[in-house]
């Protein structure tokens, strides 16, 4: 099996282990054919993004200890799902990613320049 790379063709780094954050609950954004949500987008997420996803029925925000979710906070770092960060850098609230840490499975969902974009402005 080959090391993952991040959305800048590098080794793929760790999002957060406080809290423990990824599909597999390793710290990194790694994904499998399993992960229907693509869990690739590390973003140290914000209160609009977490009330976004709240509005939408993805309740981050509650701790969920029966699947290992702590809840989040803002200015915590997580890897979340690829279309849920998509829907809302078009609605202008998307989290900033942490760019080394995201998978670069990401960019079959959206544009390195979005990513890039969102990066910056934080």
């Amino acid at each position: 099996m080959r090391q993952a790379l991040n959305v800048l063709g590098t080794p793929l780094v760790p999002c957060s282990l406080a809290p423990l954050t990824g599909w597999y609950r390793d710290g990194c954004c790694h994904t499998d054919d399993h992960d229907a949500g693509s869990h690739v987008i590390c973003a140290r997420v914000t209160v609009g993004f977490l009330n976004f996803q709240v509005e939408r029925g993805n309740d981050l925000i509650t701790p969920r200890p029966e699947h290992r979710f702590p809840g989040l906070k803002p200015g915590d770092r997580w890897c979340v799902c690829a279309l849920r960060w998509r829907e809302a850098y078009e609605a202008n609230c998307a989290p900033p990613p942490v760019l080394e840490c995201t998978h670069e499975r990401a960019l079959q969902f959206v544009p390195l320049s979005w990513l890039q974009r969102a990066a910056a402005a934080a």
